[in-house]
């Protein structure tokens, strides 16, 4: 009877489990690290350590996590863990922003659908329910967060709403306040109609949207050049409701322009002939086939500077209606933002309406006049049009835009009319479209103190992931105006300030700052609307003489102020932050706004570093929407395949430009994902009983194992300088390759046999045991910021669960620098490529069912010289898993019916059979099979192992 030597063979064996099961396993690693208090064993074994600081940009609190929060928090928290495990203290404390319009909104809308006016409800009670429904969100949010494996001190989270954070947000107020920074002016801002207050740029999102145009005559009243008497200038606009804000026409001083005289009409033209009008010399044809005028000569060509003093008449004026409303001059004035793209090369300055206009208008001595109040209406001093509407309350366009051009038709102004579907500004919570309206409010200049220079000086200074980021932010910088803080709102932080009523001087005192700022401290910003103002004016002042301010803060100046209140008072943490880490959206938002309440108040940025990644779209690259059903929602990707299966998806794109994500993006990821855990589970079972007696010393080790041990090295360098560029797909392509193809396709596949079937204390199966049991700590470490469940598992399967054991709590193996070896590894570079070609040429045997295994094979394989020198001291067939095989030097092609790879050149395979018998123990066919006493059915390697291990059976 045949022996059977199953039970002398080693076979990995372990209990961590081949499917992962992530869903119900990652809520029981959650519950452990909270029982075990994880969070506070990383603060003790990280103490004294360098602090890396990530402060937290704060989402809103008002609703559940979309994939972009999943994005965000996740790629966060791998670069903490990394950053942990490189050696670093970094302690991450996550926050939240409570105030302004998207919550205010939410109630608002409960309001309306109870019924209620949300102006009727006593302040105090509204402020009350904005802060409730914000207390709420942030619960749920942390959950979600905790659940996507984001380890932070989520006890004591910030949020913007607390007491002392409302309170240091009005001192960060109070500080512009008393280096003059800060100032009332009337300017036009973004304005919504539908909620009634300004909007800041990141509030603000793009849409199509129709708008209606007119081409308007201004007759010419002084003229520059005698070539302009009795000429009209034209103009053309999109929006034609600005026409009663009107106050001068600006040109481009480098544009040629000509004077037009029409020849002829089209049928239906508003164009006369015989009338002489201005237009840039390139938009003549443009504007004729607008306006339908079909036959013109030119009667002057001038450039841009001889506009330089013309002053035209308002269309308007003179009309009996308006009462001398618009019978003022009209200048026209060289601007730099003036093009031939679009219109007429004359542009119509409103500077109510518009930030060029209101600048180009403030530096030649000209009011922007108030036109248009907060509900979209004109004002009933408006000549004409008292009480026309722009847009409704619901933000529809309203009647403004056609009875300003019926007057306009009615007084010959109107040359002609049309409609234009363009881009234009919408409030991204209303989705109702914008207006640029001129209205007092509250700025943050950027010119005094120099603070635009500061905040460049600054950029200068940072580090920017992506590089781009930086000219990004820069250019906004450059270009910016003067920071409006000021929202007309109810739930925020109040611009505690008081105005001296007769002389409009603000008031700067320093101890009223503070007793401010003390109020809020211990009662929240609430204070501000039930104390009675002398509490803060203090003795010796009347509240009578002052007005004080209502307006609330802007929330882009509540988050901006975090690191104030984060940073610089929880000694825990550090100022500035090592690194500031957000969606691209925000060099225009909160990277923009931190940069300028920092270096207003501190003179510099409050961050080291900026890094910025993209959005998430669907797997066609589509935004994602709930009309289209192409929504991915963490929580349903977390219930079907876990938080890992996320969190790898992160890190295996490059984040700085967009990622996709969809059913089939997660099927392949859940693939990569068990390749990984393959490997795992594979070195587990393969450590099965390990003990360290077995060790070998690297330089004892065979040939494989060192080549293995540079990899390592490899490995190492490549992960620490990812960790260090924040580059986690580069990290994650390292990782995946080195498990699928440098372990499982070519260590793993060799060492199999030397693992199951030498003898236990056989040099090479300890050798490769000691390479495995390094392999293990490395991929567990490196996997950990990435696989925070997955290598906590394993490494519990391996190291028990004592609260004390935790994959989280390592640091990154020290690699020895002896362990790179170069000249070892181009040898086995060599050898490698030698064996893909044997390998290729069992493949085909194996298809053409010549063999079945390749241990049936005993293949001749041809080389250059070079290539053999690489095989010194190694055995192919031991390499190339074949149970014998015969190493030539052969030039040339001079091997007939050989197999071979192009882009292996030198290498030919003759595949053939081995000769002898099966070893009924290793599977291999030798002829020395038969020939050893007592063991007829062994090979001599098996006859050696079999006698010293006690499980041999007949």
């Amino acid at each position: 009877m045949a022996k059977d030597y199953k039970a002398t063979v080693f076979l990995p064996q372990t209990d961590f489990p081949m499917r992962a099961g992530l869903p119900a396993m990652e809520p029981k690693l959650l519950a452990r690290w909270a029982e075990n208090d994880l969070f506070a064993r990383l603060r003790q074994t990280a103490a004294g350590r360098e602090k890396f600081i990530l402060h937290d940009g704060p989402p809103y609190a008002n609703g559940n996590l979309h994939i972009g929060h999943a994005l965000n928090k996740i790629l966060k928290d791998v670069i903490n863990r990394s950053q942990q495990m490189l050696g670093r203290d970094a302690n991450y404390v996550p926050g939240w922003d409570c105030h302004g319009l998207p919550i205010e909104w939410k109630i608002e809308e409960k309001y309306r659908a109870a019924g209620r006016d949300k102006d009727a409800v006593p302040i105090d009670e509204f402020r009350r329910e904005c802060r409730e429904f914000a207390d709420h969100w942030i619960g749920v949010q942390k959950a979600e967060f905790r659940r996507l494996g984001v380890e932070g001190d989520w006890d004591r989270p910030y949020t913007t709403m607390a007491y002392p954070a409302e309170a240091q947000i009005v001192r960060e107020i109070g500080r512009f306040l008393m280096n003059g920074g800060l100032f009332r002016g009337s300017k036009p801002v973004m304005w919504s109609v539908v909620e009634k207050t300004a909007l800041a740029e990141a509030e603000v999102e793009y849409h199509d949207h129709t708008s209606n145009t007119v081409y308007l005559r201004f007759p010419v009243a002084t003229a520059s050049r005698p070539e302009l008497d009795g000429v009209s200038m034209v103009i053309w606009t999109t929006t034609p409701w600005t026409m009663p804000g009107n106050r001068a026409i600006a040109y481009g001083a480098d544009i040629p322009y000509v004077v037009v005289e029409v020849t002829e009409a089209a049928e239906g033209s508003l164009a006369r002939v015989g009338e002489r009008m201005l237009l840039a010399e390139a938009l003549v044809p443009a504007v004729a086939a607008a306006t339908g005028i079909a036959g013109h000569r030119v009667a002057a060509s001038l450039s841009g500077v001889d506009l330089a003093g013309t002053v035209c008449r308002h269309p308007l004026a003179g009309h009996p209606g308006a009462d001398g409303g618009y019978d003022f001059p009209v200048a026209l004035l060289a601007g730099d933002f003036v093009t031939t793209d679009q219109g007429t090369g004359l542009v119509h300055m409103a500077p109510g309406h518009g930030a060029d206009d209101y600048e180009l208008a403030l530096a030649h001595g000209i009011t922007a006049p108030q036109t248009v109040s907060e509900d979209g209406s004109y004002f009933p001093h408006v000549p004409l049009f008292a009480g026309r509407r722009v847009l409704t309350p619901y933000g529809k366009k309203g009647d403004a835009d056609e009875a300003v051009i019926a007057v306009m038709t009615e007084v010959g102004a109107l040359l002609g009319r049309g409609t234009l579907l363009h881009s234009y500004p919408h409030s991204w919570r209303s989705k109702a479209p914008l207006i640029f309206r001129n209205t007092p409010q509250w700025f943050i200049s950027m010119t005094t103190n120099g603070l635009r220079d500061t905040a460049l000086a600054a950029i200068d200074d940072t580090r920017f992931v992506p590089p781009q980021g930086q000219n990004r932010l820069r250019s906004m910088i450059e270009t910016r105006p003067d920071w409006c803080i000021s929202r007309q709102r109810a739930w925020g932080v109040p611009i505690a300030i008081f105005v001296e009523k007769k002389t409009g001087e603000l008031l700067r005192d320093q101890d009223v700052v503070d007793r401010i700022a003390a109020a809020f401290e211990s009662e929240g910003a609430d204070a501000w609307y039930t104390s009675p103002p002398e509490r803060f004016l203090g003795p010796g002042r009347d509240p009578a003489d002052y007005e004080q301010v209502k307006d609330v803060v802007d929330v882009w100046f509540d988050s901006g102020s975090t690191h104030s209140f984060v940073l610089e008072q929880r000694p825990e943490l550090a100022w500035p932050a090592s690194l500031y880490l957000e969606g691209s959206d925000q060099h225009r938002g909160w990277f923009h706004s931190s940069l300028l309440e920092s270096c207003g108040t501190r003179g510099r940025a409050p961050y080291d570093a900026v890094l910025t990644h993209g959005f998430v779209m669907d797997e066609q690259g589509r935004k994602m929407s709930k009309s289209l059903g192409n929504v991915t929602a963490p929580q349903t990707v977390i219930d079907e395949y876990g938080a890992d299966i996320l969190r790898l998806w992160v890190v295996s794109a490059d984040y700085s430009e967009d990622l996709r994500i969809g059913k089939e993006i997660l099927k392949h990821q859940s693939e990569m994902y068990r390749r990984l855990r393959n490997t795992l589970r594979y070195l587990l079972g393969a450590l099965d009983g390990f003990d360290p007696a077995e060790k070998v010393a690297a330089a004892d080790m065979p040939e494989l194992e060192r080549w293995v041990l540079h990899r390592l090295a490899e490995t190492d360098r490549t992960v620490r300088q990812a960790c260090a560029d924040f580059e986690f797909h580069a990290i994650f392509t390292a990782l995946h390759n080195f498990c699928a193809v440098d372990l499982s396709a070519f260590y793993f596949d060799i060492r199999k046999d030397a693992l199951y079937c030498d003898a236990p204390d056989a040099l090479r199966r300890r050798a490769c045991r000691t390479v495995m049991d390094q392999i293990f700590d490395c991929l567990t470490a490196w996997l950990a910021p990435i696989l925070c469940f997955t290598a906590e598992e394993a490494w519990l399967a391996r190291h028990g669960d004592a609260p004390e054991t935790s994959v989280h709590l390592r640091l990154f193996p020290d690699i020895p620098a002896s362990w790179l070896d170069e000249a070892l590894a181009a040898k086995w570079q060599t050898v490698r490529e030698v064996r893909r070609v044997v390998t290729g040429a069992l493949e085909l045997e194996r298809a053409q069912r010549r063999i079945g295994a390749s241990l049936q094979a005993s293949p001749v394989v041809a080389v250059t010289p070079a290539q053999a020198a690489a095989f010194a001291g190694l055995s192919l067939a031991e390499i190339a898993i074949t149970s014998s095989a015969a190493l030539t030097v052969v030039e040339g092609e001079a091997l007939e019916n050989a197999f071979r790879l192009d882009d292996v050149p030198g290498v030919a395979v003759v595949p053939r059979l081995a000769d002898g018998q099966k070893c009924q123990r290793c599977w291999r066919i030798l002829p020395e099979v038969g020939q050893v006493a007592r063991h007829e059915d062994l090979c001599v390697r098996c006859a050696e192992a079999v006698p010293g291990l006690t499980s041999e059976a007949a």
